[in-house]
């Protein structure tokens, strides 16, 4: 993609797409919405443009479409919002509440265990489905460069503002190749992370992925839904003998042991296909720079020393309060944190707080969170 005007970007095959806070809008299934955003945008309407991007949803979604009113409201109020209240306006509901907590969500240790297991100290990285940025903002934070890409422009406007501010970002269709961005970059780890699940045709957009990774870098795939297990989210959902096909040279692991060895500062334990039918989900990585799996200290796991940390809020009067029903059936059963604090509400990151970081009693929130 080429600059075309302040607001705009042209791709390879001629055409424009809006850009609005350095995010360009390149949803190639949405000819009609980018059109009239940059119609919008031409005619100097930056405010209305805005709200018709922050509407858009992804094919899965359910929920209500946002109230243009609240949307209005989130744009002139959003310099003093909180990240929870942002949310709100943008009507997504259980969806807000899932990346309101995701910072103590176990399969977001899981995440970061994946990662660190395999670090190679990498210099840049590329995230797909990287939703509101938790794990760029976690990256960001060890020095690296990132890119992360979505289908749904709100979640990265929203990283761009309240998350991953540095990190450059662009909205896409994973499923519609070829992908706006340059077919020669590369990147030292590419990720994506509880949402390959939901991509389809998987195949080719393992493909992409790869060749981002390169000849040297690593490629990391978290939370794979297991279609044999009932799992509460929608996707399309693979078995373990089907994730193994899709990666025959990947080292792969039950997504609930990634979360066991932060916790108990190991290596994860891979597993071969027919040991995972039980399990909830899977994590793998390939590549030719993924070697073997070392103890998960918190390098990653852990936040950077010195950062201000502040008890887990779904934390009240000390003991766990689940935001609904939902979030309480998906994650309660594997909290690593116990039903009531045993931290102080407030603390900095070091090895005097460490276990209840990574317990995730305590975490490294967004400043306005």
């Amino acid at each position: 993609m080429r600059p075309d005007t302040a607001h705009s970007v042209v791709d390879s095959a001629g055409r424009r797409w809006p850009v609005i806070d350095g995010i360009a809008f390149a949803r190639v299934s949405r000819p009609e919405l980018a059109a009239e955003a940059l119609s919008r945008l031409d005619a100097g309407d930056a405010e209305g443009a805005l709200v018709l991007l922050l509407a858009d949803q992804d094919d899965w979604w359910r929920g209500p479409t946002a109230d243009e009113a609240a949307l209005r409201a989130l744009l002139r109020d959003r310099a003093r919002l909180s990240l929870r209240e942002a949310m709100a306006h943008l009507a997504w509901g259980p969806v807000g509440d899932y990346f309101a907590h995701r910072w103590s969500d176990p399969t977001f240790l899981a995440g970061l265990a994946l990662m660190e297991a395999h670090w190679t100290a990498p210099r840049t990285a590329f995230e797909l489905a990287c939703g509101i940025g938790q794990y760029l903002r976690a990256l960001l934070q060890r020095g690296v460069a990132v890119a992360g890409a979505d289908v749904v422009f709100a979640k990265l406007w929203v990283a761009r503002h309240w998350v991953a501010p540095e990190a450059e970002l662009i909205c896409l269709d994973a499923a519609v190749t070829p992908w706006p961005v340059a077919e020669d970059r590369r990147f030292d780890l590419v990720a994506c992370h509880d949402a390959f699940y939901f991509l389809e045709p998987k195949r080719p957009i393992l493909d992409r992925l790869r060749r981002m990774a390169g000849a040297t870098g690593i490629l990391t795939i978290g939370h794979v839904h297991n279609r044999e297990w009932p799992n509460l989210s929608a996707g399309s959902a693979v078995t373990a003998e089907e994730l193994s096909a899709l990666f025959p040279d990947g080292i792969v692991y039950d997504d609930g042991d990634l979360t066991r060895a932060a916790l108990e500062r190991r290596a994860p334990r891979a597993a071969a296909p027919e040991a995972l039918r039980g399990a909830e989900a899977f994590s793998v990585v390939a590549g030719p720079g993924a070697g073997p799996a070392r103890p998960v200290t918190g390098d990653l796991a852990l936040p950077p020393e010195g950062a201000p940390l502040r008890r887990n809020p779904l934390y009240r009067s000390g003991e766990i309060a689940w935001p609904s029903e939902r979030y309480a059936r998906e994650y309660g059963p594997r909290a690593t944190y116990p039903a009531r604090a045993t931290c102080p509400e407030r603390a900095v990151a070091g090895a005097a707080t460490a276990d209840w970081a990574m317990r995730r009693e305590l975490l490294d929130l967004p400043e306005r969170w």
